[in-house]
């Protein structure tokens, strides 16, 4: 039983919203609102961090100031509010001057529960003189974390929003954020001026994600092959560090029979609402995106992310494939990394505008990153620690949990990498280094005599594809580093010394090529990664669907906005045939009841005798 002692909103929580009871610390959370406290709200993606402001704007008097970034999906936010019975509104540069003046009439007489609104329009004049007028509840800064000038979705507008707490002391604020490192939490305690606030951090573990990382080798195929044998027919997200490489592959997998999108800036806003759309309100559709698609979108059964390149830190990587599961369901975190990832990251790094102190800090997030990537053990254990949260040494849904990796005596081979980085002068990239440890004849060769250094050809035992292994587990480990000022050269590090010399024992991660003519190992746990519908109710399950997908279009709402694919699952399970029952289902309150119940029940019906 929840905690909160203000019944009201355990009221709203059942008969607005539909569940039975608060989950983990949103009561504490909710109470702590609710008398008037500041809170600051680290909670995973899928955790409930909307109903932590939403329940106290709604028992406190006033209305709810929510802050977010995501003028593209206010609209959306705003329309599953609606569902629900309550009255929202938003704020921003896609309305007429005559819908604000309607909405701020609203405001002015009391007629609004919650308010949207981006950074950069609160801190105007007009909205802060609005503001003084009106009796607030709560505000919401809903992506804390854009705060963090040493983060990956800064906003400068953000830094601003230190006036709530100057021109509105008596108003509670609550800050949240689903991805924050023990700097970026500071720091948004810091600039939003929450010392004294009560702070909530929930686990960051997402157990039903199941994260698998692989090698780069034909990278469309690789992608092809992980969707058809794992999510042929569901909603997913992959992610490319570029604008061409997101159109490039949009359009192969749409040659390969899926409905795929392409989403960057470099399109027009048109195109880009579009695509969001589409993607939030039709099944089985996949998006290709640059990092510009994705904070805040609210589609529960998104079943995959994918990353075909590799994020520059865990904070990222963390946020990003966060997006998959939001309804707790199995879902897939599936990504793919090569040397050039991390060659073409560093090079970013060197060229950014950062000071030297900024661009140390984004290598030591690069760093950790690919030691993510290439551990051998538990790589949820790895993910967690990150964020100074302990868990087993065994999660059961990882790849390396799931097949454990095998490592080879790799002593040899990394003194003859070594060797040949120095015998080469530290001025060559790694393509060039294997042609050296494989005895290539080519131009390059000729060009700079390596045909007669010592290394020439002393590594044929290995092919191309385990030097490229040996060379970027060697940069992982801190042996080499990357020279970005010289064209991606590779350096020896001191630490390299005893491993050079013989002294230093090293086992190393054998890497398995991911197969792309036969289901991969993942593949068998395929059944486990979606809804799992026995054939004899296949039928009731569509005729649902179907009825959700009317209803979703009748009412210009995403289907996930009448009711999530769980909830669809719990009345399949449990075919409630009336009032009481139906509204025991989890996600069904009084308002979704009066709205859609009835449209429900006549199709279970249909299929039993109550």
């Amino acid at each position: 039983m929840s905690n909160v002692t203000n019944p009201h909103a355990l009221s709203i929580l059942r008969n607005t919203f539909g569940y039975a009871d608060f989950r983990d610390q949103q009561a504490d959370i909710i109470s702590q609102a609710i008398s008037g406290q500041d809170v600051l709200v680290l909670m995973p993606t899928g955790g409930g961090k909307s109903l932590c402001y939403q329940i106290p704007a709604l028992v406190r008097s006033g209305v709810g100031i929510v802050i977010s970034p995501l003028i593209a999906l206010m609209q959306d936010q705003v329309d599953a509010l609606a569902q629900l019975g309550l009255n929202a509104c938003f704020l921003n540069s896609t309305l007429s001057i005559d819908e604000v003046n309607h909405i701020e009439r609203q405001l002015l007489n009391g007629n609004v529960d919650l308010l949207y609104i981006a950074p950069e329009r609160l801190i105007q004049s007009r909205t802060l003189n609005l503001l003084s007028q009106l009796t607030i509840s709560i505000f919401a800064i809903d992506e804390a974390h854009c705060v963090s000038q040493w983060g990956h979705d800064f906003r400068s507008d953000y830094l601003q929003l230190s006036i709530l707490a100057q021109q509105f002391p008596q108003v509670p604020r609550m800050a949240l954020t689903a991805t924050a490192d023990e700097r970026t939490k500071q720091e948004i305690i810091d600039r939003l001026q929450l010392q004294h606030a009560k702070k909530y951090i929930s686990g960051f573990d997402r157990p039903n994600i199941q994260y698998r990382i692989g090698q780069k080798d034909n990278v469309k195929k690789q992608l092809v092959h992980f969707i058809k044998n794992n999510h042929p027919k569901d909603s997913g997200i992959v992610y490319c560090l570029s604008r061409k490489r997101v159109e490039s592959f949009a359009q192969h997998l749409s040659q390969q029979g899926f409905t795929a999108l392409p989403y960057h800036a470099g399109l027009s806003a048109e195109i880009r609402a579009l695509h969001q759309k589409r993607f939030l309100r039709e099944d089985n559709v996949i998006i290709v995106a640059t990092i510009a698609f994705g904070m805040g979108i609210d589609k529960p059964d998104v079943r995959f992310v994918a990353h075909i390149d590799l994020p520059k830190s865990i904070e990222a990587y963390y946020q990003e494939t966060g997006r998959a599961g939001r309804d707790g369901l199995p879902s897939t975190a599936w990504m793919i990394y090569g040397m050039q990832d991390v060659v073409f990251l560093s090079q970013m790094m060197q060229d950014s505008n950062g000071n030297d102190q900024f661009k140390r800090a984004e290598r030591s997030k690069l760093d950790a990153m690919l030691a993510l990537c290439e551990v051998t053990g538990c790589r949820r254990k790895v993910l967690l620690n990150y964020f100074n949260e302990q868990t087993g040494d065994h999660c059961g849904n990882c790849d390396n949990c799931l097949t454990p990796v095998e490592t080879w005596d790799g002593a040899i081979a990394a003194q003859k990498a070594l060797s040949t980085v120095y015998r080469s002068e530290q001025r060559f990239g790694v393509v060039h280094l294997i042609d050296i440890l494989l005895g290539a004849n080519n131009q390059k060769i000729k060009q700079f005599n390596h045909q007669n250094l010592s290394t020439y050809g002393i590594g044929k035992e290995l092919d191309a594809n385990t030097w490229r292994s040996v060379f970027r587990q060697l940069v992982v480990r801190g042996f080499l580093s990357i020279d970005a000022d010289n064209y991606g050269a590779v350096k020896l590090n001191e630490t390299c010394r005893p491993l050079l010399n013989g002294q230093q024992a090293l086992l190393l991660r054998k890497d398995v090529a991911l197969s792309i003519t036969s289901k991969s190992s993942g593949s068998r746990t395929a059944k486990k990664q979606k809804i799992s519908i026995e054939e004899v109710d296949m039928p009731l399950w569509l005729k649902l669907k179907a009825c959700r997908k009317r209803l979703a279009d009748e009412t210009n709402v995403p289907a996930f906005v009448v009711f999530s694919d769980a909830t669809l699952h719990e009345m399949l399970t449990y075919q409630p045939c009336n009032k009481e029952q139906m509204l025991a289902i989890s996600g069904i309150g009084i308002t979704k009841f009066e709205r859609f119940g009835a449209e429900f029940l006549a199709v279970l019906t249909d299929f039993q005798s109550c």
